[in-house]
């Protein structure tokens, strides 16, 4: 089979490897469409991600379908094998598991090769209407589930989304379905402002090179924002979030920065008696998504813009790495 494999920062090889042999409660997948994910970027482009380095070449992808090769059911798959009996696991936040075993990360290879071996129970079989790149962005969709879970969004808020990529643009229609009657919306990029005022927000505005809204008291009111979920994984993000926030509001930090790093004003937030939640992935939420989804309750399919087969790999993490469109798909 064909794999691709990160050898160092901006070097992906395409390598000719035998196929996976599954262990017991394994399936044998065979890889249909995987996604390149904001965190995918981080590694291809500084050879890791937070503490996570690269020590050995690593198959990035994490987001992916795949056809179950004894079934032939085609799947969404969840990238995440916690351990299922730690303190974490039990509590219900699997999530949180010291010991998961991710996808595309660390030292576990990820799905940007033909075949892999994975566990059976992490499978869920796709509704004949759903296809394979719908099942690349049920994982993002998972991320915002999460996110706007944690924070207990109820119908009438004023909602802030500061970051209009894939899963920026996911939690957007998700605070509309809640009943958010204000949603605001923010990118750098015009044709993101555009996707997040088609998908539901009211105010869209594109924001300059330093991140900054021109004004904000005028954008979001004196009151400020109830909810302000922050997607960009840019510090000036984080700050317009918290200045943002209504005294008493909810910021939520989805993005990932570049440097593992992010700061705020810390009177600004202690003034306003702000309260933050860090989102990490998901948490039991496909069977949720995959409802959403084919039922029409959550459009996926515009999000995808860009498709390139395994051998054109670099070209799509440079499309990708570029913003030149909102999720780029490799298909094996």
């Amino acid at each position: 089979m064909k794999v691709l494999r990160l050898h160092a920062s901006g070097d992906l090889r395409l390598h000719d490897e035998p196929l996976p042999v599954p262990a017991g409660g394994e399936a044998l997948l065979r890889v249909k469409a995987v996604g390149i994910c904001g965190s995918d970027l981080h590694w291809f482009r500084e050879s890791g991600i937070g503490d996570a380095r690269l020590v050995r070449p690593l198959v990035l992808g994490h987001e992916f379908t795949a056809l179950d090769e004894q079934t032939g059911r085609l799947a969404a798959v969840d990238p995440a094998i916690p351990c299922g009996q730690c303190e974490f696991c039990l509590e219900g936040n699997p999530n949180l598991c010291l010991a998961v075993r991710f996808a595309g990360h660390a030292d576990v290879d990820g799905a940007m090769r033909q075949y892999l071996s994975w566990p059976e129970r992490n499978l869920f079989p796709l509704p004949e209407n759903l296809d394979a790149p719908a099942g690349v962005m049920l994982e993002p969709l998972g991320v915002a589930l999460h996110a706007v879970d944690l924070a207990h969004l109820r119908p009438g808020m004023h909602i802030g989304v500061f970051g209009c990529g894939p899963i920026g643009l996911l939690v957007i229609q998700l605070a509309r379905l809640a009943g958010a009657t204000r949603i605001v919306a923010t990118d750098r990029l015009l044709r993101r402002v555009e996707a997040a005022r088609s998908l539901g927000a009211q105010t869209a505005v594109q924001v300059g090179d330093d991140g900054c809204l021109p004004d904000l008291p005028a954008l979001v009111g004196l009151r400020g924002l109830d909810v302000v979920f922050e997607v960009a994984g840019e510090n000036q993000a984080v700050e317009c979030a918290m200045a943002a926030a209504k005294p008493g509001g909810v910021v939520i930090p989805i993005g990932i920065p570049s440097q593992d790093r992010t700061s705020f004003s810390a009177s600004t937030a202690r003034r306003k008696g702000l309260t933050i939640k860090l989102c990490r992935r998901m948490k039991k939420t496909y069977p949720r998504a995959i409802d959403l989804v084919a039922h029409g309750k959550v459009d996926v399919s515009s999000l995808v813009t860009h498709r390139f087969p395994l051998d054109q790999a670099l070209e799509a993490f440079a499309v990708a790495d570029r913003r030149e469109g909102l999720k780029v798909i490799i298909e094996p």
